[in-house]
Parts: structure tokens; C-alpha cells; sequence
């Protein structure tokens, strides 16, 4: 046993979270490469509605074209442990933290989503927490995925980081312009969906997202 931490805090600077296969499994893992040449820190698998043997041969392809980046996967723990992920995120309906730490080998990272108050009891056994919807997301994006959820504000997002306790990363409606607000409310840093990988130039967005973040800590 070791009380290194599982995930180091700059991993949790810029984390890009997959929308679509919309170009396939190698379209897919392209734009993953180029947000991680613009900056990106951590990359999440979340492909809802995908079949296993989907998600785990994309899981393969992002590996294969981000070395060195710790990959999670959401909601999917066997996945995750079927092709080595780094790490599993969890959803408010998958199973709680301390469940999955209880089977899961030691090094396995884990992240769990809060958008409430009513979450912050989850969050035990986890490494970190992706706290939001911060702020709304343009309709039709897969940042929209947080469905009816309540838009918590920045001073909403404060309150959980708070409640929490733990490394937390800001989600939701996430921009260069808004950023830096983020960190000085007491996030590690950001995770962005659509408007990363579905950007049109992903190492473009990653850049000006990086540059953001990490001005705020000068």
C-alpha cells in the first residue's frame, strides 16, 4: 500500500471527454491525439448506448494514440478492467464509489459525477468528482447529456467543491471565457465534451482551454 495519490492533480487540469463515433473508432481516436497535443490531461471514454465490445475496442484505439495519458471510462467498471483503463467514472446510477473500491484493483482511478447536495454522500471511495452542470450547454451537444439537471452557477459549484472534500474537475457549459472563474472556485480543473472533440480543430480549442487554466494560477 502507498498514500501516493491514485491521479495527480494535473491530470486533472483539462480533461477531454469523448461525444460520438461519428468518424469511427479511428476518427475518434484522432481527435483525442490532437486535444492531447493542444494540452489535454486525461481523457474519458463516455459512449452511451455503445455495446461493450464497442466501447472496449475504442478504449484500445485512445490508449494507442495518447500513451502516457490516463484514460477512464465511463459507467463501464468491467470495460475499464477488460483493457487496462487507468480509471472508471461513475454516474449518479452506476455503483457508488465504495462499492466499486471494494472489488477493483488498488490502482484503479475513480472519478464519480455530483450535481447536488443529495450526491456529496457518493463521493466516498473516490479520487475525484466532476461537480456540474456549471453552466448551460448549447442544445444539441452532448454536454446537453446532464438532461434536466439544475445549472449550479459558480457559486453553486464552490458549495460542492466544499462539500466534497476531494479533487474536484468543472463541468458543464465549459469555455476559454469562463474557465479561469472555475479555478478560482476551487476547481483542479475542467472537463469539456463536444466543444473539445467535436470541435472542428480539437488542439486548436485544447490550447486556448490550457492557456486559460493555467493563466488563472499565475
Amino acid at each position: 500500500m502507498t498514500d501516493a495519490p491514485r491521479v495527480r492533480a494535473d491530470a486533472l487540469r483539462l480533461v477531454a471527454v469523448t461525444d460520438s463515433l461519428h468518424d469511427g473508432v479511428d476518427g475518434l481516436a484522432r481527435r483525442a491525439a490532437a486535444a492531447v497535443a493542444g494540452g489535454a490531461t486525461m481523457l474519458t471514454l463516455r459512449l452511451p448506448g455503445e455495446p461493450p465490445r464497442m466501447l472496449a475496442a475504442a478504449a484500445r484505439a485512445l490508449h494507442a494514440a495518447a500513451p502516457g495519458v490516463p484514460l477512464l471510462v465511463s459507467d463501464r467498471v468491467d470495460v475499464a478492467l477488460a483493457v487496462d483503463a487507468e480509471g472508471v467514472h461513475l454516474g449518479s446510477s452506476d455503483l457508488s464509489p465504495a462499492a466499486v473500491r471494494r472489488f477493483a484493483p488498488e490502482r484503479l482511478i475513480i472519478g464519480v459525477s455530483v450535481g447536488s447536495s443529495e450526491e456529496v454522500e457518493r463521493v466516498a471511495g473516490a479520487d475525484f468528482v466532476a461537480i456540474g452542470p456549471v453552466h448551460a450547454a448549447s442544445p444539441g451537444t452532448a454536454n446537453a447529456a446532464a438532461g434536466e439537471r439544475a445549472v449550479l452557477g459558480v457559486e453553486g459549484f464552490r458549495r460542492l467543491v466544499a462539500a466534497c472534500g476531494l479533487p474536484a474537475v468543472a463541468v458543464g457549459g465549459v469555455s476559454a471565457a469562463n474557465a479561469g472563474a472555475l479555478m478560482g472556485a476551487g476547481a483542479n480543473g475542467v472537463a469539456v465534451i463536444s466543444a473539445l472533440l467535436g470541435a472542428v480543430d480539437p488542439a486548436r480549442v485544447a490550447r486556448a482551454l490550457r492557456a486559460a487554466l493555467d493563466a488563472s494560477e499565475r
